[in-house]
């Protein structure tokens, strides 16, 4: 199967970066993860204090995230980590590697944050893929968390 991804380390005149992709396009279904924090099922912090809790944790609702949308990692295109310290950027290529196994990685930003929605939290990271087309979604289980709202032809859904 041919990649439905094209990355591109380095466009010429650029320097190359080990840590993304400067250029990442492709066809199929756009996908968007709202930023994703170190919450379990529950809504507790996991890994208070501890910036390496967080990222696993961070990641392991990304990838929850991107099943639901029948999507995986190979199909992200961008990621934007937003940190409470850069110093926490470290842990968090460490989880993002142990997703992502090899596979070319996806463009991304790093933004150091004042604060994010809790004080006990230290990182949040959004994700953007495109999913091939033909690759059905995956849909809820009837009755599993919140129902799926949809809006067609320009009207807002609510949460």
């Amino acid at each position: 199967m041919t990649s439905h991804l094209t990355h591109v380390p380095a466009p010429e005149g650029i320097a190359a970066s080990p840590q993304y992709s400067h250029v990442v396009w492709g066809t199929g279904r756009f996908v968007a993860i709202s930023g994703q924090c170190a919450l379990d099922a529950s809504g507790a912090v996991v890994g208070e204090g501890d910036a390496v809790a967080q990222a696993r944790q961070v990641f392991a609702n990304l990838d929850r995230c991107l099943a639901a949308a029948g999507a995986g990692f190979r199909d992200v295109v961008k990621l934007t980590y937003f940190v409470t310290d850069v110093a926490h950027l470290p842990a968090v290529r460490e989880a993002r590697d142990a997703h992502f196994a090899g596979a070319p990685l996806p463009a991304s930003s790093a933004v150091q944050v004042s604060a994010l929605v809790r004080p006990e939290l230290l990182v949040e990271i959004e994700a953007f893929a495109l999913v091939p087309e033909g690759r059905p979604e995956r849909r809820p289980e009837s009755g599993a968390g919140r129902p799926v709202l949809r809006s067609v032809g320009g009207g807002e859904s609510a949460q």
